[in-house]
């Protein structure tokens, strides 16, 4: 099992992580929401609890709890920006259905 970042995204979060002076990483996870299930939630760890697994890429560490990581593994997060808009891609292999809108999905 593995959660990758990209060049970019570890970029992004490295520097995010460098201003806010605190954490250990980048807290990757889903919750039930949205109307195909699941959505994604992201958030700076400033600790990393016993269950957690620990993935690195491009020097920054990915957090993410037990129940998260089946839905997640393999999963390639990007940093990408397009005209006036920026956010965080999800490539998801696992994924099998999202809704209309992109804010949910389902494996």
């Amino acid at each position: 099992m593995a959660i990758t970042l990209t060049e970019n995204a570890a970029k992004h979060v490295a520097a995010h992580l460098a201003r806010r002076g605190k954490g250990v990483g980048l807290r990757l996870g889903v919750r039930t929401s949205g109307c195909s299930g699941l959505a994604y939630k992201l958030e700076y760890a400033d600790d990393v609890r016993p269950e957690d697994s620990q993935f690195e890429s491009h020097g920054v560490r990915v957090i993410v709890d037990p129940k998260s990581l089946p839905y997640l593994d393999g999963t390639e997060l990007d940093f990408a920006r397009e005209g006036l808009n920026e956010g965080f891609k999800f490539n998801n292999p696992n994924v099998q259905d999202s809704c209309g809108c992109g804010e949910s999905f389902n494996v």
